[in-house]
């Protein structure tokens, strides 16, 4: 854990307290608030996720940087804030953060970024939606996700819903490998894809229950292995889109945003507004629903990690 006098970070109240005690917190992100949906979709969705963490007896911390100083926690007017991004709040994984801290600017977290920041201060468990991968084509463009890398870095767990469906998953698998990251379904045996409840992809390990992920965890901490996990958590039967459905939806956008040229960091923001409409909203309902799952169960496992570390130092 780094010295936080070494930087410019607030921890809220409630973050700090339970952190103090080794209670249970859940990290969440900031992008899907200023870049993954629309307001004030957004703003609601950063208040369901963390009234989910709660419910489940954790502490929400939504991470994010404002005016240069990182914020492990956020208050409502800076949820408001993210929400209302007017172009000004950058996405932030490792290369972008100490940019806008020296430039006193705003950030808000990708899955890598909010791996970084939960590790400066020791918050060992994240919800996302879905990690980002190796985007399709990508032995061509090396269009390759930051969260991959900092998987293999970061002691975080990332309970999300898979990999984004936009991308090539089975590189995915096979670069998370390379990395030494396992990826484990929670209650599934078969990668899930965002918006589809399981794909083709067989996983190596699963976990049926929070206790048997904290389990998890807790052997890889005390390994001393480097690096987080994928924990896979499948999205709702209710919320799930079909299959073919989402795929011919993909292609099409995918096809749209090679025609206009659409590269690099504009790719993923395209493809989703354009999945909004080719899916006639189905998508970003879907996605709104599966963060609110992946945060609730998120916290189950904070709750059950917390309860093996204390009964471990008692």
């Amino acid at each position: 854990m780094t010295d936080q006098r070494q930087l410019p970070i607030d921890v809220k109240a409630d973050v700090a307290a339970a952190l103090e005690r080794q209670g249970p917190v859940v990290a969440l992100e900031t992008t899907v608030i200023a870049h993954g949906l629309p307001y004030p979709l957004n703003r609601d969705t950063a208040r369901a996720l963390e009234a989910a963490v709660r419910a489940a007896g954790a502490v929400p911390a939504t991470l994010g940087v404002v005016e240069g100083r990182i914020k492990i926690g956020l208050d409502e007017d800076q949820i408001e804030h993210f929400a209302r991004n007017d172009g000004s709040c950058r996405k932030l994984s490792r290369r972008d953060i100490p940019v806008v801290l020296a430039e006193r600017g705003d950030g808000a977290t990708t899955v890598a970024g909010t791996m970084i920041l939960a590790s400066l201060v020791g918050i060992p468990i994240m919800a996302t939606g879905g990690i980002g991968g190796v985007h399709r084509g990508a032995e061509t463009t090396m269009d390759i996700s930051a969260d991959l890398t900092e998987l293999a870095r970061s002691p975080v767990a990332v309970v999300c819903a898979g990999a984004k469906a936009v991308l090539d998953l089975e590189k995915t698998l096979e670069y998370l490998e390379t990395q030494g990251v396992p990826v484990v379904g929670y209650g599934t045996d078969r990668l899930p894809a965002f918006y589809v409840r399981e794909t083709r992809h067989e996983l190596e390990a699963r976990v049926d229950t929070p206790e048997a992920a904290a389990a998890l965890i807790d052997a890889k901490r005390r390994l001393g292995l480097a690096g987080g996990l994928v924990i896979a958590n499948p999205i709702p039967h209710e919320h799930a889109l079909d299959a073919d459905f989402a795929e011919r939806a993909i292609a099409a956008a995918l096809a749209e945003a090679e025609a206009r040229g659409i590269a690099g960091k504009d790719v993923t923001p395209f493809l989703l507004s354009r999945m909004e409409k080719l899916t006639e909203g189905k998508s970003v309902a879907a996605n709104a629903a599966l963060i609110r799952n992946n945060a609730g169960v998120a916290a189950r496992i904070a709750v059950a990690y917390a309860g093996l570390r204390s009964g471990q130092s008692s």
